[in-house]
């Protein structure tokens, strides 16, 4: 049975071992051995093979021309009547663009969905999503925000006409299993790709989601749509991975994948970390309205960091752009 390595993060000084995923703060010297079947082990990064040393802390890609040797922010800006959080806040063209030029001050990425994917929600059809996203993407760009774009859908047709709108990425919770034509199109526009773990569809995700091995499923889930991903001609260095926390996941199930955030490391492309706003924020944290979760929302942004997570998709933007600085100031590698 296959192990996958995981590195132990550690970060200030000294900077004794090998950066973490080409990390400029964060770095490790020893990895967890993690079988399916098999207590988990510990070793020196000494003993590790050249191969799995690279694998491990090799600079990641540069995604939509930005470095991923620190922290980057996604911002989020739904323009749905229904997503969870902050359904109808953008349904506007101006409120949409007004949102995206104040948002543009803080993130690396904006992020456009026209389909909410929260547990229950209903599929929104072609031509409706199209509607809602390539007409708010194109007016971003006639209002003169260079800001790179992620179009977040699973839908081919919409993916496109968002890219011709102006877009310059694809972020895709299903990972090509809704539509295995919009891998196709990424490899055809040769545009970076998110591919995120999902259990399920949002109608029926939290129907009582199992797992054999939460971590091993997820691992082995995102390890074949990789392959997938190339095989339709899809430059390695174009994906970014996900592990889908809250989607068809439990409380527990979110935790652990949290707690072992840095085994994604061993699929050696850059980690997008989504929890902003999320329904297990607010349980463990006693908030019942989306909203009111920021600053649970901010705590496991910063954890997602100090794992190394490359990307980190958000709802306040603003204030996670401070709590980063802050904590990138403790951090800083001294030289």
């Amino acid at each position: 049975m296959t192990a996958h390595l995981q590195p132990i993060p550690r970060s200030g000084a000294p900077f004794d071992g090998q950066p973490l995923a080409g990390s400029a703060d964060l770095w490790f010297d020893e990895v967890l051995v993690r079988h399916r079947d098999d207590p988990t082990t510990r070793k020196p990064l000494a003993a590790c093979t050249p191969k799995e040393q690279s694998r491990l802390s090799q600079r990641r890609a540069d995604i939509c021309g930005i470095s991923m040797d620190h922290p980057r922010i996604m911002g989020v800006l739904n323009v749905t009547p229904d997503s969870f959080s902050d359904g109808g806040d953008h349904a506007t063209l101006d409120a949409a663009v007004a949102r995206a030029r104040q948002m543009a001050q803080d993130v690396d990425i904006l992020d456009i969905g026209g389909e909410s994917t929260r547990p229950g929600a209903d599929e929104v059809p072609v031509a409706e999503e199209i509607r809602r996203t390539s007409n708010v993407i194109a007016a971003i760009r006639d209002a003169g925000i260079a800001t790179p774009i992620s179009i977040d859908t699973r839908k081919s047709s919409v993916a496109e006409a968002a890219l011709d709108a102006g877009a310059n990425m694809v972020n895709d919770v299903a990972a090509f299993t809704f539509d295995p034509d919009l891998a196709d199109l990424v490899a055809e526009r040769d545009v970076p790709v998110c591919l995120m773990h999902a259990q399920g569809r949002p109608e029926t995700m939290q129907n009582d989601p199992r797992y054999d091995d939460v971590l091993f499923d997820v691992m082995d889930f995102l390890t074949d749509r990789i392959a997938f991903a190339t095989s339709r001609g899809i430059a390695r260095e174009r994906i970014v991975t996900d592990p889908g926390i809250g989607f068809g996941k439990t409380l527990e199930h979110n935790v652990t994948l949290l707690r072992n955030l840095s085994l994604l490391h061993d699929l050696g492309l850059p980690i997008l970390l989504g929890v902003s706003r999320k329904r297990f924020i607010g349980t463990i944290g006693q908030a019942a309205e989306a909203k009111d979760r920021m600053a649970g929302s901010l705590a496991i942004a910063l954890h997602g960091i100090q794992n190394g997570a490359q990307i980190l998709r958000v709802h306040d933007t603003f204030e996670t752009r401070q709590a980063i600085r802050l904590q990138q100031a403790m951090i800083k590698r001294e030289s």
